[in-house]
């Protein structure tokens, strides 16, 4: 059983990207064997996983928070084969479980928990680990990586401190770490030819979370409704600079003692809602029923009377084609981009709980549900990470494609699975020429169990030899849309902590530890790596 939740103060986006005030630097600067930076789900797990081995380690946050998305409002966890999940990822969600007094992880309500127990789990573990946890510490944007050929020797952070170490990994959202150390990446999507991927590039069919009837994106003088794309879709299977898009994921309650009211957000505009507005208008005549909650939102319910909603349909939270330029903004650009989603997302439930336009059975329901108060007490119920579904993908030693999701699916290398569909959110809505309107980027394709290649988190030899990189990995944005999930994430910051203490042990570049003793240490820690323990119910409690 858990204690009390660890809370933290400030962690809103003004705080998360306010430039730091930079003092002088007069004492030495500390050295480390293992700098992580970002303290997402993966940079606690590769943290943690590298002090038990016995490396002196300190984990650098941007914010104020610990766990990313598992703590900011992802509590619906996408399991899919939760036989898969192995390690200490696994240890995680099955002390998350033990808070509310179960003790089994055999059905997909056993991994759902409140963001407040998770981040309560992630600080008691790296104060038993020993891990040095800095917040506050974001990456100097402009020269904030020192090199000597392939080794990165520092990162400096904006008050002016110099972080050295021997091995670094980059766990964050945004791979600022990597870029700056020179790593090739790439964003968006690669077409068809690219790898040879049908899922690839501009997806003219895409049914699910689309409009399901013919709607026209104009209003009656003949304008583009706010919140639609004019420019023309791009040819089926084209690629682009695009990437799927963000949310926020809200934790509501229905439970009157603990709900916050709906409350109308500071630069509210209901007219960006009159595709919504007029789409749900038509709802009855169409579908000969009124539209309800799970209509434009996917509530998932989790302990205490609380849900984790997500988008869904064809208007819903998801703010399609907003995302595209965040992945290689600057940081003022970005704080604009998280602010504008946030305030979307503000709009949008004031809308459903307002609006004259608004179906009353719909708003009523909406108006049953509310902000839990006890959770991101600092940023008044609304969750303080916005849910980056893709951003920068490296390209490292070994780029996973779409074959490696339903063909390739073993790997002499693996150091983790995967098992969630290929699961990309749509990317853009764009008027059609037919004049209606459509929703374009969706994949949902399911797959099979699939080992992960070490050479996905490790950068090309030539360009750096002790970084390690288990978010913004290497994969296509097919192969990402799968290998994305939260316990992928964490199963590889697990393989990347690990690979830290043999590299350093081994006096040795990160491509170059032994996969053999890597796989054996993994398994002796109770990781999934091979189809054939999941066959045999290995990951099963």
């Amino acid at each position: 059983m858990i204690g009390k939740p660890f809370r933290v103060i400030c962690a809103s986006s003004a705080l998360l990207f306010a430039p730091a005030v930079v003092p002088a630097i007069d004492a030495p600067q500390p050295s480390f064997d293992l700098v992580v930076y970002g303290g997402t789900a993966s940079g606690v797990m590769a943290a943690y996983a590298a002090a038990k081995e016995g490396l002196h380690v300190v984990l650098l946050e941007p914010g104020s928070h610990l766990g990313g998305m598992v703590t900011g409002g992802l509590s619906a966890t996408d399991v899919a084969h939760f036989q898969i999940i192995g390690g200490y990822a696994r240890d995680f969600y099955r002390e998350a479980a033990a808070h509310y007094g179960v003790h089994t992880l055999n059905k997909h309500d056993d991994w759902l928990s409140e963001p407040k127990v998770g981040e309560a789990i992630f600080k008691a573990w790296l104060k038993e680990a020993g891990v040095e946890v800095r917040f506050h510490e974001r990456l100097k944007e402009h020269d904030g990586v020192e090199k000597t050929g392939t080794q990165v020797t520092a990162m400096t952070t904006e008050d002016g401190k110099v972080w050295k170490a021997k091995v670094f990994a980059d766990c964050t959202y945004e791979g600022d770490l990597m870029a700056q150390a020179g790593v090739t990446y790439t964003v968006g999507r690669e077409g068809v030819e690219v790898y040879g991927e049908d899922l690839a590039g501009v997806r003219v069919g895409t049914p699910k979370h689309q409009f399901l009837w013919k709607i026209s994106p104009y209003d009656e003088k003949g304008k583009l409704m706010p919140e639609v794309d004019p420019s023309p879709l791009g040819a089926n299977g084209s690629g682009d600079k695009k990437v799927q898009s963000y949310n926020f994921r809200m934790i509501l309650t229905n439970d009157p003692a603990n709900r916050l009211p709906w409350t109308k957000p500071k630069g509210y505009d209901a007219s960006r809602f009159e595709l919504l507005a007029k789409y749900l208008g038509e709802w009855k005549a169409h579908m000969h029923r009124e539209p309800n909650l799970h209509d434009v939102m996917n509530p998932v319910m989790i302990p205490n009377k609380e849900a984790d909603f997500n988008n869904n349909g064809a208007f819903s939270t998801d703010y399609l084609g907003k995302s595209w330029s965040y992945p290689g903004a600057s940081y003022a650009e970005r704080k604009k981009i998280w602010d504008d989603h946030l305030l979307y997302t503000k709009s949008f439930l004031w809308f459903l709980a307002s609006g004259p336009r608004v179906p009353k059975p719909l708003q009523d329901e909406v108006n049953s549900w509310g902000r839990a108060k006890d959770e991101f007490l600092d940023t008044n119920g609304w969750p303080n990470q916005l849910y980056i579904r893709e951003g920068r993908r490296m390209i490292g030693m070994y780029v996973m494609k779409q074959a490696d999701l339903q063909i390739n699916l073993k790997k002499k290398d693996a150091i983790a699975m995967g098992s969630y569909n290929s699961d990309s959110h749509n990317i853009q809505r764009v008027a059609m020429p037919d004049g209606g309107v459509r929703n374009e980027g969706d994949v949902q394709v399911p797959v099979q169990p699939y080992e992960i290649a070490f050479g996905t988190i490790l950068p090309k030899r030539e360009q750096t030899e002790n970084l390690l990189v288990p978010v913004c990995l290497s994969a296509s944005h097919v192969a990402y849309s799968s290998v994305r999930m939260e316990p992928q994430y964490m199963m590889l910051g697990q393989a990347a902590g690990v690979s830290a203490a043999l590299a350093i042990k081994e006096k040795t570049a990160v491509q170059d530890v032994n996969v053999t003793t890597l796989q054996t240490k993994l398994r002796s820690q109770k990781a999934i790596l091979h189809i054939e323990q999941e066959a045999t119910g290995t990951g099963t409690e």
